[in-house]
């Protein structure tokens, strides 16, 4: 293979997957809502009632899903939103270089876009897993001072 169609395949498998990307962001932002709603449950007695069953073992696997889960969100989201800023400002930058500013424009905006997602999803994730951490580990360490 030459090295003009190395490219070519390239740009059209990185060109592919914006859409996805964008997709994927939006889905991050849904679940990342979501994960704040379960969040506010857990924090107005979710917790608290599991705490009371006795119930360890499901206190602690509860606990890890859904820190898990905040996790991932904190992880992937900045991921797929700086995916999301890359893959437009190559187009973008060679319409600049033929002169097309409208082309530019419209890669650097979708750019911007992701961008602000994929943080939000990250900063929503990264505070569910520490407030969730702290939850869960207070109400761990009740239940075994009351053991």
């Amino acid at each position: 293979m030459s090295f003009s169609i190395t490219m070519e395949l390239m740009d059209t498998v990185v060109r592919w997957l914006l859409e996805p990307v964008i997709v994927g962001l939006l889905v991050l932002v849904a679940v990342a809502v979501w994960e704040l709603g379960l969040a506010l449950g857990e924090r107005s007695g979710g917790v608290r009632r599991l705490e009371l069953s006795g119930d360890a073992e499901r206190l602690a696997y509860r606990a890890r899903r859904r820190i898990d889960r905040a996790d991932l969100l904190a992880r992937i989201g900045p991921m797929l939103g700086l995916m999301g800023t890359l893959i437009p400002l190559g187009p973008g930058l060679a319409a600049m270089g033929r002169g097309e500013l409208e082309i530019l424009a419209q890669a650097v905006t979708v750019a911007f876009n992701t961008t602000v997602l994929g943080l939000l999803v990250g900063i929503l994730g990264f505070l569910l897993g520490r407030l969730r951490r702290r939850w869960y580990d207070a109400a761990m360490e009740r239940m075994e001072a009351a053991a």
